[in-house]
C-alpha cells in the first residue's frame, strides 16, 4: 500500500471543503507515516509521549504506561485494517517497550512511568500501577495478540488480568481501586473514580472480541453492573465522574461534575455492547446519556459552534467551557454508532459535522496536532499528546467501518 512519507499540514483557510474520505486519507496516509518516524525513540526505544502541536519530540519527559499501551493498541487496530508493515512495527517497538522497562515480572502489573531510557524515574508516584493503565494494557495486548498470536502473548495477557482480579479489585464490591497502594473501599482514597471501570470495561469488549472467549463478555458484563450500581445518576442517567469514598455522593465540584466526552464514549460503548451480543436495553441508557450532552454539552455559537464543552454540572449548566480535542472524537463516534443503529441523516451530518471539528480546529495549519481550545479557537494547550491517537483512530476508523466515508488510502 503506497503511503506518503512526510506529513503535510492542512493549510488554515484551505480546508473547508475537505472530504470525511479526505481527512481520513490524510489520517491513514500522511499523518500516521510521519508520526511513526517522529515520534520514535530511535536510541531508548518506545514512543516518546508528547510533541509540541509543529511536531518536535518532548524527549526529556517520562514514558507512560498509558502511552504505550494505547500506542500499542493503535497501531496494533490499524494494522489489522490497513496491513502496513510500519505499523506492525510499531506496534513491536512499543510493545517491547512495555514488556521490558514498565511491566513488574513479579506480578504482571505495569508501573505508570519510567525515564527516557526506561530506568525508573525515582518518584515513588511513578512506581505505582493504576487500574486505568492497566485497562489499556488489557486493551492493548489482547489486539496485538491478535495480530501477531503467540503462547507468551496470551500468558502476558492473563498475568495482566490475574493482577487486575487480585490486586486492584475490590472484593466486596467488584469495583476497581484506582491503584495497587489501596487494600479496600474507603481505606486510602477520598474519591472513586468512574474513568477506570469505562475503560476496564470497554478493553473487556474488545478481548471478547479479539478472542471470541465468553468469558471476556462475562467480565465485561460484570462491569458494566458495577458501573450501573454506582456511577449512574438515577434522575439524569448520566455517568458521575466521582463518587465518594463509600460510593455516596461526592460534595462539591466532584459530585457533580459530569464530562461531556464520556456520556458520549459511553454511549459508544453501549451500542458496541449491544453490537457484540449485549443486552439491548442498554440502548435506553446510551440514549439517555445523548440527550444530556445534546441538551447541555455543545457550543451554540460562535467559531466552535458544535464541539463539546469538557465539562458541565449535573444540573447542565456550564463548568468549563473549553474544549479539549478528545471530547470531539468521542462525540463523533457516538454519532457513527447512532447513525449505525438508526441509519438517520442527522447522525451522519453530525459525525460528518465532529469529523470537520477535529481537524478543522486541532490538526489544520499544524505539523501535529495541539490538546485544547478555547471558545474563540485560540490555543490553551499547544501539545500532540501522543495518547489522542488512540481517540482520534478509532473515530476515523468507526466511520470507515460502518460507510460514512470511505476507506480509501491516499498514493
Amino acid at each position: 500500500m503506497a503511503i506518503a512519507k512526510r506529513a503535510q499540514p492542512i493549510a488554515r483557510g484551505e480546508q473547508d471543503d475537505r472530504t470525511g474520505q479526505e481527512w481520513a486519507a490524510w489520517f491513514h496516509g500522511a499523518l500516521m507515516p510521519w508520526w511513526l518516524e517522529q515520534a520514535r525513540d530511535s536510541v531508548h526505544g518506545g514512543f516518546f509521549d508528547a510533541l509540541t502541536e509543529d511536531g518536535v519530540p518532548l524527549n526529556d519527559d517520562p514514558k507512560t504506561t498509558l502511552a504505550q499501551a494505547r500506542l500499542l493498541f493503535t497501531l496494533s487496530h490499524l494494522y489489522l485494517q490497513k496491513r502496513d508493515d510500519r505499523l506492525l512495527d510499531g506496534a513491536r517497538a512499543a510493545h517491547r517497550f512495555l514488556t521490558n522497562f514498565l511491566r513488574d515480572a513479579e506480578d504482571g502489573g505495569y508501573a505508570r512511568a519510567v525515564d527516557r531510557s526506561g530506568a525508573p524515574t525515582g518518584l515513588a508516584t511513578d512506581q505505582i500501577k493504576r487500574s486505568y493503565d492497566q485497562s489499556f494494557v488489557l486493551l492493548a495486548l489482547s489486539t496485538y495478540q491478535r495480530m501477531e498470536p503467540s503462547d507468551a502473548l496470551a500468558k502476558q495477557l492473563q498475568e495482566c488480568w490475574s493482577f487486575i482480579e487480585d490486586r486492584l479489585t475490590d472484593p466486596q464490591t467488584g469495583a476497581l481501586l484506582e491503584d495497587d497502594t489501596v487494600h479496600g473501599a474507603g481505606t486510602a482514597r477520598e474519591l472513586r473514580a468512574q474513568n477506570p471501570h469505562m475503560h476496564m470495561f470497554e478493553a473487556l469488549l474488545q478481548a471478547y472480541e479479539m478472542t471470541g472467549e465468553a468469558i471476556w463478555m462475562q467480565r465485561a458484563e460484570d462491569m458494566l453492573a458495577v458501573v450501573r450500581r454506582h456511577f449512574i445518576d438515577p434522575d439524569h442517567g448520566t455517568i458521575i465522574e466521582f463518587r465518594a469514598a463509600n460510593f455516596s455522593n461526592a460534595e462539591g465540584r466532584d459530585g457533580s461534575l459530569r464530562e461531556i466526552g464520556h456520556q458520549c464514549e459511553w454511549a459508544w460503548l453501549l451500542h458496541r455492547y449491544v453490537r457484540l451480543g449485549g443486552r439491548a436495553e442498554m440502548l435506553a441508557l446510551a440514549d439517555r446519556m445523548m440527550g444530556f450532552a445534546e441538551r447541555f454539552g455543545f457550543q451554540g455559537e460562535g467559531l466552535m459552534k458544535g464541539a463539546a464543552f469538557d465539562a458541565v454540572h449535573a444540573d447542565g449548566r456550564v463548568m468549563t467551557d473549553t474544549m479539549l480535542l478528545w471530547p470531539q472524537t468521542e462525540a463523533g463516534k457516538a454519532y457513527v454508532a447512532q447513525f449505525e443503529r438508526s441509519g438517520r441523516t442527522a447522525d451522519a451530518v453530525r459525525a460528518h459535522d465532529f469529523l470537520r471539528v477535529v481537524f478543522q480546529h486541532y490538526f489544520a495549519g499544524r505539523r501535529a496536532w495541539r490538546n485544547r481550545v478555547d471558545a474563540q479557537g485560540q490555543t490553551l494547550q499547544p501539545y500532540a499528546l501522543s495518547r489522542l491517537l488512540y481517540h482520534v483512530a478509532m473515530f476515523v476508523t468507526e466511520g470507515e467501518r460502518v460507510g460514512l466515508w470511505a476507506d480509501q488510502p491516499t498514493g
